[in-house]
């Protein structure tokens, strides 16, 4: 029996599989999609290069980041570019915890804290590639128990897209036999003018943003850790950018900008609570840079955010080949880039009064999820 070609080429098309994406030869994995192309290495989940179109249509890598791949595992500063820490993102309070009367203690490496649970956190592993397409990879990840001190094996995945304009993040965890902590997040470096913009000193300063349903802040301590007082933020006081977009340097002139976020470091390392009762799919923050015209949205299910603006920056670390202008040099200053980190409030597993137990304490077999998205478009002129 003859079959018509058109079915028997239309048999063999649906046979053909596409192979599956390969690395290039600096082990980046590559997702493009309509205004967007975004690169990823497995050590610590990495989101290495972030290309965006700017209102002149130049493409801008928007993170921080190094040429050479094989550095992210080697710096001895350990910045944790794009990457994701954990199991328990954040400080620490005195590297302790307690779950059910047991006191567990971590490796102190933060002054009196832990930060993002000591130095064997998931942001110094090579994560395993579980799955990749053309436009997703999903990272996955075995945490045994007590391999940061903390009770319990976890077994966590990190799932990346690319669509039109948009980075999509999921972060699943689950800890089978125990109850441990878990708080994730994306820790991403932006520095939405590529370090490029010729009128300013490459600093963060000059971007806007706003963040409409954060009007309360952590108050903490000199060492950047909460004290257990959650404030409301009033209209123009240095931490709000709830009232109106600001630029991040608005209060630079302020009194209180110097060691605002603890010893010696003036700008931003807190973090701000959402409203709880925010519209579902909200914009929790924009980020934006009025020199060329990028702006990225955030929209998230976590209830908070941490903002740090890179004041420990020693001015000696060089941004990447595909940014800056050419004939300068390149190195990234004080001040030069903002880390945004969607998350659950700041330790809160050592504040039973805020109400956060059932959202950072999951075990045994109770799944925790994270989702975050960045979408870019352009400042209205």
């Amino acid at each position: 029996m003859r079959f018509p070609y058109y079915l028997l080429a239309a048999s063999a098309s649906a046979a053909v599989i596409k192979p599956e994406p390969k690395p290039d030869a600096d082990g980046r994995y590559t997702l493009e999609a309509p205004g967007i192309k975004a690169q990823f290495i497995p050590y610590a989940a990495t989101l290495t290069n972030l290309f965006v179109k700017d209102k002149n249509g130049v493409e801008r890598d928007i993170v921080l980041g190094y040429d050479n791949t094989s550095y992210y595992p080697v710096d001895p500063g350990h910045p944790v570019y794009n990457a994701i820490p954990g199991r328990y993102a954040n400080r620490i309070g005195n590297g302790q915890f307690t779950i059910d009367n047991v006191t567990y203690h971590l490796v102190k490496n933060d002054g009196p804290n832990t930060l993002h649970s000591g130095p064997n956190n998931w942001s110094f592993r090579t994560w395993n590639v579980s799955e990749v397409t053309e436009k997703s990879i999903t990272f996955s990840l075995h945490d045994p128990a007590n391999s940061t001190g903390m009770p319990g094996r976890v077994e966590a995945n990190v799932t990346y897209s690319v669509e039109a304009n948009k980075w999509k993040i999921v972060m699943e965890a689950i800890s089978p036999e125990a109850k441990t902590p878990i708080q994730l997040t994306q820790h991403t470096y932006f520095q939405l003018d590529a370090f490029s913009n010729p009128s300013n000193n490459r600093t963060i300063w000059n971007h806007t943003f706003h963040m409409p349903y954060a009007k309360r802040v952590m108050l903490a301590d000199q060492n950047a850790l909460p004290t257990g007082e959650i404030a409301m933020v009033g209209k123009g006081a240095i931490d709000d950018f709830w009232s109106a977009p600001k630029q991040f340097g608005f209060a630079s002139g302020n009194p209180e900008f110097e060691n605002h976020c603890g010893n010696g470091c003036h700008g931003y390392n807190g973090n701000w609570a959402f409203d709880l009762d925010r519209p579902k799919d909200a914009v929790v923050a924009t980020l934006a840079s009025p020199w060329n015209g990028i702006k990225a949205d955030l929209r998230t299910n976590q209830d908070g955010i941490v903002i740090y603006t890179c004041n420990w920056n020693d001015g000696k670390t060089e941004f990447k080949e595909t940014q800056g202008i050419e004939g300068q040099d390149k190195y990234i200053p004080r001040d030069g880039c903002v880390a945004i980190e969607a998350q659950d409030y700041v330790d809160g597993i050592n504040h039973p009064e805020w109400g956060r137990l059932d959202k950072q304490i999951f075990g045994p077999g109770q799944k925790y999820h994270w989702e975050a998205s960045w979408t870019f478009g352009l400042l209205e002129e």
